[in-house]
């Protein structure tokens, strides 16, 4: 018979490990606008009309994909 604590436990890691990750990305949201990398890398694609600006980040986006993966990974290995 499993115990009720079980499930529990697993809820409350789940929850302190989101909490973490919300934190981690705020500070990165908070810095990026000081630092000028994110967004401005060859492969970014900008184009701007007199009244129209079009943006998509494609290389930006690889790399965030990228790390995310390899975050994801290492975190699924070490459970």
């Amino acid at each position: 018979m499993r115990s009720r604590v079980e499930p529990l436990a697993h809820t409350g890691k789940f929850l302190i490990i989101a909490g973490l990750v919300i934190i981690v990305l705020g500070a990165i949201l908070m810095l990026a606008g000081k630092v000028p990398f994110p967004g401005r890398l060859p492969g970014d694609i900008i184009i701007e009309r007199k009244n129209f600006t079009f943006y998509f980040p494609l290389a930006t986006s690889i790399i965030l994909s990228v790390v995310l993966t390899l975050i994801l990974w290492i975190l699924s290995k070490i459970r």
